[in-house]
């Protein structure tokens, strides 16, 4: 939020020093994140020098171009080719020389460089209003009233009021800061109890409003106080819709508003003024002088200013005119065909409190965050609707002229009353940390206008403003007396207490860490999902997937159920920027839902399980002359997946193959008759095309919640280094070809538990030419090792023979 110190100052009058303001911003919870010195416009008149046209000519190939010579102060005059229609010799003009960068009110800033227009040489540019940021007119050149020589810097002829503009990083708690008029009182609050200033925010007065006649009565029906609890409006005659002063201009420019028209200007203002959002109706666009707020049906159609066609939800609050035609989304956008216009001379001026909740859900919906929208949110302050109206008609009728036809309409059925706080000594003293005098305590709720009702030495009893929408309770209380008193007055303390703590075992960061050290060492890179994605990647009905109440995208609409989809979407990002061998890991969350019934009766549960992911593609290894590049493989993948188990200490599960709806052909990992440890292969075919990616990619699914379990029952055990040599002996053998190595892998372990230590496949061939048709050929080495001794060769030829025979009668395998 952009706070200008000049507006800030036209409330509080200070002569405090923009830097030192800022810092006392800053120490009350208001901090400035950003603090510039404007010069009026963007690049203050750098490089913009007085020039004296000496001659004006029609340019000889276009109507509409004078070449002009003009004198700068330099040796010689610049030739210039120039298009206002009012440029003409003897005038003082603002010239722009080649080299100098202009910052135009609409657009793109620029550089002006010597060039040729229609075959005329122009060094350099007359310009108008609009074109250095100064004003909206484009009619015509700057004339200068002035008698500076050419070639006098611009900035010293044309007095430019410098400001200074804060940045201000504001909490969504802080509904009473939205608005100059809020920070000033702050600052005024702070500068009371720590510098000991006597100066107070003033407001302007209202007590000129006043009804010229009821020339324009319009009516006023609430039919959902509920989300409207405070409805204001007034009809303003015979207005002129037109340019806004010099001096409102400068004020919404400097933090960043564009201006328009008088009336929008005005409405802009007491936005930024006083934080309270108003709208202005073309009055003779309201059929049946009527307004009406109420929600209309599902999918009714409403054009809004952006000449987007949008359709309604039957929770979002509309204000319609007199025959329940929709003018305007409450507190949110106004209606293409209710605004005001250059032709409107008649007005209708709403002020209103529109619910936060409602009006931060139909915002979302409809993708509109403006700012009165963000306003609403945090909550504005019933009580000043009235005031905020009466201030921006007074300023209209001053500034656009016209008379108040109407009385004031204001439906408030309820009014808010102040909150009232009981606030202890004792506990301000408890939750700050140092004990503040009851004197300071009772002028810092006067200076923040939390007035005390009642009080006694324990305690006091205090009304809070209406514009706090977030202090209710006392520790509420207690925050904005420690706001004020200063963080910075709180001593710190000369002792540090500690405490121990347990954590439970084991610890998720610190495996997540190690896994991550790993699999970045084996060349992965991490990837960084979001948790919500495009529900069509999923099949239609599908109620296991968790919808978003209020998506602000319709292309992520739904909470992610698998790590996959947003991993082949990283993929594609890389290999459209060109990077086709990648390696990912992610650790993130899955969600879905389920129906459960529960004492007869329905409810939706919710559940959400931590994953780590794996995504291998493309080369192996990048392109090098020293070797031919192979694509990564299933057992690439594979070889990581293990690699990370036995990292986590499992290095002893069951495999089999995977059933996963989404996997070509692949693998499971698990313990027993537990939930699998993890899920790997390659991703089909028909779901990279969806993607549109062609490279085969490979895919592990690593339920991380369930390793967790797993980690936490495993014991460290130790084993003394082996004295004793191991032995190798390696087998061929010609197999079926659907029989997998796993298969071999268990009946080793199964014949041989004590002395084997590590089953291997170094080597598969398959050529049906050679072996027949349906077979294969693996050679496998065996691993044998005793901690008490050297194995024989006639121990190991022993156990041997019994694999052998294993693999004979179970697989059908014939040795080679």
């Amino acid at each position: 939020m952009k706070i200008s110190y000049n507006w800030l100052k036209d409330y509080l009058q200070i002569d405090l020093p923009a830097d030192q303001a800022a810092q006392v911003l800053t120490d009350i919870g208001l901090e400035v994140e950003k603090f510039e010195v404007t010069g009026g416009v963007e690049g203050g008149f750098e490089g913009l020098v007085v020039g004296e046209v000496l001659t004006a000519e029609q340019h000889p190939n276009a109507d509409r171009l004078r070449v002009t010579t003009v004198n700068v102060g330099g040796e010689e005059p610049l030739n210039i080719v120039c298009g206002a229609p009012n440029v003409a010799a003897g005038q003082k003009v603002v010239v722009a020389t080649v080299g100098t960068m202009l910052y135009p009110l609409e657009g793109d800033p620029f550089k002006i460089k010597k060039g040729k227009i229609r075959g005329e040489v122009s060094m350099g540019m007359i310009c108008a209003e609009d074109e250095i940021g100064m004003g909206t007119d484009h009619d015509g050149i700057i004339e200068l009233d002035t008698d500076a020589p050419p070639g006098t810097p611009v900035k010293e002829v044309i007095q430019l009021e410098t400001d200074e503009v804060f940045e201000i990083g504001l909490t969504p708690n802080r509904s009473d800061a939205t608005n100059h008029v809020g920070v000033a009182k702050d600052l005024a609050a702070a500068l009371q109890i720590l510098k000991g200033s006597d100066k107070k925010v003033v407001l302007p007065a209202v007590d000129g409003f006043k009804v010229s006649n009821n020339a324009l009565p319009i009516a006023v029906e609430v039919q959902n106080t509920e989300a409207c609890p405070r409805y204001v409006g007034v009809s303003i005659s015979g207005v002129k819709v037109g340019e806004s002063p010099e001096w409102m201009q400068k004020r919404l420019m400097a933090i960043g508003v564009r201006p328009i028209n008088n009336i929008v200007d005005i409405t802009n203002f007491i936005l930024h003024e006083l934080g309270q959002p108003l709208h202005a109706f073309d009055a003779d666009k309201i059929a049946g002088n009527k307004v009406i707020v109420r929600c209309l049906p599902q999918d009714t159609e409403f054009v809004t200013l952006d000449e987007q066609t949008r359709k309604l939800h039957a929770e979002d609050l509309i204000i319609c005119d007199g025959d329940n035609k929709p003018m305007c989304i409450a507190g949110v956008f106004g209606g293409l065909n209710s605004g005001v216009t250059e032709q409107t001379t008649n007005i209708f001026l709403e002020s209103a409190r529109f619910h936060p909740i409602r009006t931060r859900r139909t915002s979302a919906r409809h993708l509109l965050r403006t700012d009165a929208a963000i306003r609403f949110e945090k909550g504005v302050d019933p009580n000043n609707c009235l005031y905020a109206l009466k201030r921006a008609a007074l300023l209209i009728t001053e500034l656009a002229g016209g008379a108040i036809t109407s009385e004031v309409v204001d439906v408030y059925p309820t009014p808010v009353e102040r909150p009232l706080v009981k606030v202890r000594y004792k506990r301000v003293n408890q939750l700050i940390g140092v004990d503040i005098p009851k004197d300071t305590v009772k002028n810092i709720l006067t200076a923040l206008d939390i007035q005390i009702q009642s009080e006694d030495e324990e305690s006091l009893q205090v009304a809070v403003g209406t514009e706090r929408a977030d202090v209710l309770r006392e520790v509420d209380v207690i925050e904005e007396i420690l706001r004020i008193y200063g963080f910075n007055s709180v001593p710190i303390p000369e002792t540090l207490k500690s405490s121990l703590s347990y954590s439970n075992k084991p610890d998720s960061d610190q495996l997540t860490r190690k896994i991550a050290d790993l699999l970045v060492s084996d060349g992965f890179y991490q990837s960084m999902g979001t948790s919500i994605t495009n529900s069509k990647y999923y099949e239609e009905g599908d109620n296991s997937i968790v919808p978003l109440m209020n998506s602000l995208n319709a292309n992520m609409d739904v909470m992610r159920s698998n790590m996959l989809f947003s991993g082949l979407e990283a993929i594609l990002h890389n290999q459209n920027h060109k990077q086709s061998d990648i390696r990912f890991y992610e650790f993130g969350k899955t969600y879905a839902q389920q129906e459960v019934e529960n004492d007869g009766q329905s409810s939706i549960k919710y559940s959400e399980q931590t994953h780590l992911s794996l995504f291998l593609t493309g080369n192996l290894k990048t392109e090098s002359w020293d070797g031919k590049t192979n694509k990564v493989s299933f057992f690439d993948l594979k070889e990581s997946v293990q690699r990370v188990l036995s990292r986590l200490g499992i290095r002893s599960f069951q495999s089999q193959e995977a059933d996963a709806s989404h996997l070509a052909y692949g693998l499971t990992y698990q313990l027993g008759k537990q939930r699998p440890l993890v899920t790997f292969g390659s991703v089909k075919r028909t779901i990279l095309k969806q993607f549109g990616i062609k490279n085969e990619v490979y895919y592990a699914d690593i339920q991380w919640d369930q390793v967790l379990k797993v980690v936490k029952k495993q014991k460290t055990t130790y084993q003394e280094i082996p004295k004793y040599p191991s032995v190798r002996r390696d087998l061929a053998m010609l197999l079926d070809k659907e029989v997998a190595f796993g298969k071999i892998e268990a009946i080793a372990k199964s014949t041989v538990k004590q002395l084997l230590r590590n089953v291997n496949l170094f080597d598969i061939f398959d050529d049906e030419s050679k072996l027949g048709e349906g077979k294969k050929s693996y050679a496998v080495s065996f691993l044998f090792q005793d901690e008490r001794k050297t194995l024989t060769d006639k121990e190991v030829d022993k156990v041997m023979k019994k694999l052998i025979h294993r693999v004979q009668t179970e697989l059908g395998a014939e040795i080679r």
